[in-house]
């Protein structure tokens, strides 16, 4: 009986602990959410308030018709299709030969490939801006997205997956005359799908929320993803936090639907990686 106590007590700390840390990660969502539906009363109170008064969506219908929203939203589409294709290809053929393919100081690359992770993102803005244009490529989308195409983790990630195919299926592909190429794409590639659904739901968030380099690299602000275009609306409204919130809000929701119609295939794809 006591050893049930103690049992229910543990739970009951471990659930409330895990409680309030999931109302603290998703505490900032929550008010900005509530200000964005808030048509009244104080922003900034305290204690903060998230439950909003006088609900409604005035807030988001002052945005869109302050703002070119359509327009920018079909610029993050584009720029995010474009970079998660991009992405995919390009890990996904890196990844194969660290993983099933023997060749000398192959272990020296994948140390020096990880090792990149230290760097800070901004150590290369200067030299990718510099290339970008010798290339020409400034004020385009393929310059947005080419120096995020390499990306390390999704090579890591990849290549734990790759490892835990069996090495009889590539051995019969080679028996049977297929080409490294043809094996990559048509045993490896299929057995990975986790994995490379959990790339790409990763790199989708990525594109979309980039603010930075695509501020840097694109002049023209018709070509403006929707998370630099919100920077008009603080411009514009910085005395309404509300409006901003309303901004942000409807620049997360694209992201948090496909995460929760894609996250089973998500965990899979990290538990992959993990194992």
């Amino acid at each position: 009986m006591v050893r049930k106590l103690r049992v229910a007590l543990g739970h009951a700390l471990l659930y409330g602990l895990l409680c309030g840390i999931a109302l603290l990660t998703l505490f900032p969502f929550l008010w900005t959410l509530s200000t964005a539906l808030s048509t009244a009363g104080g922003v900034f109170t305290f204690p903060p308030r998230l439950i909003p008064e006088r609900p409604g969506l005035a807030n988001f219908v002052e945005v869109v018709q302050a703002l070119p929203v359509g327009r920018y939203f079909l610029n993050s589409v584009l720029l995010t299709v474009y970079g998660v294709l991009g992405t995919l290809l390009v890990c996904s053929l890196a990844a194969y030969p660290l993983a099933r393919m023997d060749f000398p100081g192959r272990d020296a690359i994948l140390a020096a490939l990880l090792g990149t992770l230290l760097l800070p993102n901004e150590a290369g803005f200067v030299v990718n801006f510099l290339t970008l244009g010798r290339l020409g490529l400034v004020n385009t989308y393929t310059g947005v997205v080419l120096p995020s195409l390499a990306s390390v983790v999704g090579i890591f990630l990849l290549r734990q997956a790759y490892l835990a195919i069996p090495q009889e299926l590539l051995d019969a592909a080679r028996v049977d005359g297929a080409s490294e190429l043809r094996i990559w794409a048509r045993v490896v590639l299929p057995l990975s799908r986790p994995a490379l659904a959990a790339l790409g739901i990763l790199s989708s968030v990525a594109y979309w929320n980039a603010f930075i380099w695509p501020l840097v690299v694109l002049r023209d602000p018709d070509r403006y993803p929707l998370a630099v275009g919100l920077l008009y609306l603080q411009g514009l409204f910085a005395h309404n936090t509300r409006l901003i919130a309303a901004g942000t809000v409807l620049a997360m929701l694209p992201i948090l639907a496909m995460f929760v119609f894609a996250q089973r295939s998500f965990m899979r794809g990290l538990e992959g990686a993990v194992r």
